[in-house]
């Protein structure tokens, strides 16, 4: 299972999100740029970046990102107002080691399941759930999906990977509820990853025993600390080794 460290950026800064709320975020005092480094050097193998100005159609942190790409010396999966195809390629071009779409693929399907096929490897589904339903346009507006009924329609789809938020687990819950998450893992025919279910090490222990879980992401418990990255990774490689049997 892999550890998808995850920065947030507003403004050039990183910042977390309490429910979805732009106009209110925490923000972390830290270089973005230092961070990343120092995410490659505690070994991690990915890293995820969401630009939530891109979310509401601004093109400023644009620089900051192509840094980051040029910077992280690990491959980027990037997210954040992935609207048209040309973003999407214009990101693939840019070097971006995966795309993340939500929005595009509720409005236009076929769009993505191309997409899909001609970026193998390279596009990610995102699964925003908020009160059984499919969330878009940054978690702001409801569509008419369940998620389940989403990942069916994309079932044959080559995505990457789809990630799955349970939005209330990550702003409401003091303890993660992962039950959303596995179900769909059981169902789905790509492999998920976890979003907003950690807190602490012992989440990634729990998270790396659901069978279809390739990797689960980890921003804010990595910011306050409560997460150690080096700690989690060698938990999430070491989750599935067989144990010799006692004679």
């Amino acid at each position: 299972m892999i550890i998808y460290p995850t920065m947030e950026l507003q403004k050039g800064r990183c910042v977390s999100l309490e429910m979805g709320r732009l106009d209110s975020p925490n923000l972390w005092h830290v270089d973005p740029i230092e961070t990343v480094r120092g995410w490659a050097a505690a070994g991690a193998e990915w890293m995820h970046l969401t630009d939530l100005d891109a979310v509401v159609g601004s093109s400023e942190n644009e620089e900051l990102v192509e840094q980051i790409i040029r910077a992280a010396e690990i491959p980027v999966q990037l997210g954040g107002g992935m609207r048209s195809r040309e973003h999407v390629e214009y990101w693939i071009d840019k070097g971006a080691g995966r795309v993340v779409i939500g929005t595009l693929a509720a409005l236009e399907p076929m769009l993505v399941k191309e997409l899909a096929k001609l970026y193998p490897d390279q596009i990610v589904l995102s699964v925003d759930v908020w009160e059984g339903y499919v969330m878009t346009e940054g978690w702001q507006n409801q569509s008419a999906y369940t998620p389940d009924a989403f990942i069916e329609a994309f079932a044959d789809t080559p995505f990457a990977a789809i990630i799955v938020t349970d939005i209330e687990s990550d702003t409401v819950h003091v303890e993660a509820q992962l039950g959303l998450i596995s179900g769909l893992a059981e169902k789905s025919r790509t492999p998920i990853i976890a979003s907003g279910v950690v807190r602490s090490v012992d989440d990634i222990s729990r998270i790396a025993y659901i069978p279809n879980i390739s990797g689960v992401m980890a921003g804010r418990a990595l910011f306050r600390k409560t997460l150690d990255l080096a700690e989690a990774i060698e938990v999430a490689k070491g989750a599935h080794e067989r144990v010799a049997q006692l004679q």
